[in-house]
C-alpha cells in the first residue's frame, strides 16, 4: 500500500537586488497562485553579496508551507515551472532539489553525464550548491538564517547552504534538463568575473519526468577553468585529479593519445583541444555502459562543454563561436570513449617487483594522496594512519614519514621501521627549519647548530632525532626540507592555505613589501620523493620546492584562483621569509619541478571552497 503523502504547500521568494524590481517580481508574478515573494538586500549600497538578501529570503517561509524554493533574480524559469517544483516536493519530499545546473560547475559536469545516460536527476558532488533555484523542505528553510548567523563568517551564500545541508545530512539533486536558465545579466554578488554562464541543457517546457530514480555518478570528469579533470569516489571522499591521470590509471591513456592523434584538426588552440579530447574520451569511458545517447542531446551538452571550461578567459561571443567546433571534437572523443570503455578498463597496477613504500605521518589524507601520487610513480605505495607496528612494515624497504608535531608518533615510527628491518627512511621535513637564519637565501648546510626559533627549532629536533636513529640502526637516513604544499589538504598553518581562507571568507591580506615564499606543488613533492627513492642514499639533506614569489606575487596568484580580495600593506617587519637553494636535488638526482603551481594553487582553492564541509550519504 502507497504511503500517505501530505499535500503539498509551496512558499517561496525571488532574491533581488533594489535595481532588479521589475526582473524579480516577473519571476514571483509566474506563480499564479501568488505564493512568491520579491526579497530586497537590506543594505543594497553595502558590499555586494547574497548572504545579506539570504537571511531575508529563507526566512519568510509561509506558516503552513511543506517547501520553500528561493530564486534568484536573473534566472529564466521553463514554462510550468512551479507546478513543477510541486510534484517533485511530494514524491521527494525530504531532500533539497536545485533547478539549475551551470556549465562552468563540477555539478555542469554531472548533468552532462545525466543527459548522456538518460536519466532526468542526478545528486550533486560536493561543491557550493547551486542556489539560482533551490528548493528545500520547509523546516529545513527555517533553520537556514541561524545557521547562516553562526556559521556563515564571509563564505560565499552557495558554500555556506552546502556547509548547512550537510551538517543534516540532506542530499542535493538536480534536474537534467534544468527547468531554470541563467539570464545573462551582471552579478549583483560579485561574481561577473567568472563569465558567460548557463545551464549544461536547458527545456523551455518543465515536463513530469519518467522516474525520480536519482544517480550518484562514481567518476565525473569535468572542464573547468581550462583543465580536464576527474572527480573520483573513493569510499567516503572525493578524489580529484587531472583526466590525463585518471585514463593512465584505467589503462586506456595511451588509447586516449592515439584516438587523438588520429582525429580531425578542430582549428582549436592545442591546449583546448586536448583538453576538451580527454574529458570527451573520459565521458565517453564513464557511460559506455549505458545505451547510445540521443544524438541531439549528445550535441546539445557538448556544445556548451567548452564554454564551460573557458568561460573565464573568453567573452561570451567567442565562447558561442568555439561551440561547434567544440562540440564536433567532444562527439569524436565521446564515440572513441564509449569504444574504448566497451573493451573494458584496464587498472595499471605497478609492478609485482616495485618496491613497497609506506607513507606514514600527516594528516591522513593528505598521506593518502601522496601514496596514490607515488603508486602513479611507479611505487607499491601505501598510506598507514597512526602509529604502524613492526608487521605492518615486514618486508617494505622505503619508509616516508611526513614530519609535524607529533614526536611520539616519530618515536613509534622509527621504532617499528627498525624492528621490520626497514632499508631507507624519508623524512619529509619543512623549509621552516631554517626560520631565524638571517639568511635570504639557504642551502642544506644550515642550521649548523640547534636554531633558536622555536618553530625551526621543534623541525630541527625532528630531523636530529631520524639522523641519529639512522647512526645507531644502521638505516639509510634523507631528510627532505619541504616549501609550503600546494594542493588539496595542504596543511592548515601554511601560508596558501591561510590566505586562500581569507579570501574566500572576504577577509584582507596583510601583505609585508619584503616578504617572499616558496611552494611546492603537491604532484612535484611526489616526483622528489620518488626521484630520491630511485636512487641510491646520497645527501643526507634535500631541499625541495616548485616556485618562489614575492609577497605580493603570491596573493595574486591566490586571489585569481579563488576569490579577488583585497590586500593591505603592513607597516611591521612581518615574518621573516628566505629562499631555498635546490641545486642540490637538482644537480644529484636530476630532479626539476614539472606540475603547473597555477593548476596545483587552483586544486588548493577548489578543495578549500568545496571540499572541506563534509558530504551526505546518498538514500538506497
Amino acid at each position: 500500500m502507497e504511503p500517505t503523502r501530505r499535500p503539498v504547500k509551496l512558499s517561496g521568494a525571488v532574491m533581488a537586488h533594489p535595481k532588479r524590481m521589475k526582473e524579480a517580481q516577473l519571476i514571483a508574478d509566474a506563480d499564479t497562485k501568488g505564493r512568491i515573494r520579491v526579497t530586497v538586500d537590506p543594505d543594497p549600497g553595502g558590499r555586494p553579496t547574497a548572504l545579506r538578501t539570504a537571511l531575508v529570503s529563507w526566512g519568510c517561509v509561509a506558516p503552513d508551507a511543506t517547501h520553500h524554493v528561493v530564486l534568484q533574480d536573473d534566472v529564466l524559469l521553463a514554462d510550468g515551472f512551479y507546478e513543477h517544483a510541486e510534484r517533485v516536493a511530494a514524491e521527494v519530499p525530504h531532500e533539497a532539489v536545485a533547478f539549475y545546473a551551470g556549465w562552468e560547475a563540477r555539478n555542469g559536469a554531472v548533468a552532462r553525464l545525466a543527459a548522456l545516460t538518460g536519466s532526468p536527476w542526478a545528486y550533486t558532488l560536493q561543491e557550493h550548491v547551486p542556489c539560482q533555484a533551490l528548493m528545500l523542505p520547509a523546516d529545513v528553510a527555517r533553520g537556514y538564517a541561524a545557521f547562516q548567523e553562526e556559521h556563515g563568517a564571509g563564505w560565499p551564500y552557495d558554500v555556506v547552504v552546502q556547509q548547512y545541508l550537510n551538517s543534516l545530512g540532506i542530499p542535493v539533486r538536480f534536474t537534467t534538463p534544468s527547468t531554470v536558465q541563467h539570464d545573462e545579466v551582471p552579478s549583483i554578488a560579485g561574481n561577473s568575473y567568472h563569465g558567460f554562464r548557463q545551464a549544461t541543457l536547458f527545456t523551455g517546457r518543465a515536463e513530469e519526468p519518467a522516474t525520480y530514480d536519482c544517480p550518484r555518478f562514481p567518476v565525473v570528469p569535468f572542464y573547468q577553468y581550462g583543465e580536464a579533470r576527474c572527480a573520483v569516489r573513493r569510499e567516503a571522499e572525493w578524489e580529484y585529479l587531472e583526466t590525463e591521470r585518471y585514463l593512465r590509471r584505467a589503462g586506456l591513456l595511451d588509447n586516449a593519445t592515439a584516438a587523438f592523434a588520429a582525429a580531425a584538426p578542430s582549428g582549436l588552440p592545442e591546449r583546448v583541444s586536448r583538453a576538451v579530447w580527454l574529458t570527451g574520451f573520459a565521458t565517453g569511458v564513464v557511460t559506455s555502459d549505458a545505451p547510445e545517447p540521443e544524438p541531439s542531446v549528445a550535441a546539445a551538452v557538448m556544445e556548451t562543454l567548452g564554454p564551460g571550461g573557458l568561460c573565464e578567459e573568453y567573452t561570451a561571443g567567442e565562447l558561442l563561436a568555439m561551440a561547434p567546433a567544440v562540440r564536433d571534437l567532444a562527439l569524436a572523443a565521446l564515440a572513441a570513449g564509449r569504444r574504448a570503455g566497451h573493451l573494458g578498463i584496464r587498472p595499471v597496477s605497478p609492478a609485482p617487483d616495485a618496491a613497497r613504500v609506506v607513507v606514514t605521518g600527516g594528516e591522513s589524507r593528505f598521506g593518502g594522496q601522496l601514496a596514490r601520487l607515488l603508486a602513479d610513480l611507479g611505487h607499491r605505495a601505501e598510506h598507514l594512519a597512526g602509529a604502524p607496528e613492526a608487521r605492518d612494515l615486514a618486508g617494505v624497504p622505503y619508509v616516508v614519514h611526513l614530519g609535524g608535531a607529533d614526536d611520539a608518533l616519530l618515536d613509534e615510527v622509527l621504532t617499528a621501521a627498525e624492528q621490520a628491518g626497514v632499508e631507507r627512511f624519508v623524512y619529509a621535513g619543512s623549509a621552516a627549519v631554517y626560520r631565524g637564519s638571517g639568511a635570504r637565501t639557504v642551502a642544506e648546510g644550515t642550521p649548523a647548530e640547534p636554531p633558536r626559533d622555536p618553530v625551526a627549532l621543534a623541525w630541527w629536533r625532528q630531523e636530529e632525532r631520524c639522523r641519529q636513529w639512522g647512526e645507531r640502526s644502521g638505516t639509510a637516513v634523507q631528510v627532505l626540507r619541504l616549501a609550503d604544499p600546494v594542493g588539496p589538504h595542504a596543511p592548515a598553518g601554511s601560508t596558501p592555505v591561510q590566505w586562500v581562507h581569507l579570501a574566500w571568507t572576504r577577509r584582507p591580506l596583510s601583505l609585508n613589501k619584503q616578504g617572499a615564499h616558496q611552494i611546492l606543488d603537491y604532484r612535484d613533492m611526489a616526483g622528489a620523493i620518488g626521484a630520491v627513492l630511485a636512487a641510491p642514499p646520497a645527501a643526507a639533506v634535500l631541499n625541495v620546492a616548485s616556485a618562489a614569489y614575492g609577497e605580493e606575487e603570491l596573493a595574486e596568484l591566490l586571489a585569481d584562483v579563488s576569490r579577488r580580495t583585497p590586500w593591505e600593506w603592513s607597516d611591521g617587519p612581518g615574518a621573516e621569509r628566505w629562499t631555498m637553494s635546490t641545486e642540490l636535488i637538482e644537480n644529484e638526482l636530476g630532479w626539476r619541478p614539472s606540475a603547473s603551481v597555477r593548476e596545483g594553487a587552483r586544486a588548493l582553492a577548489q578543495w578549500y571552497a568545496c571540499d572541506i564541509h563534509g558530504d551526505y550519504d546518498v538514500p538506497a
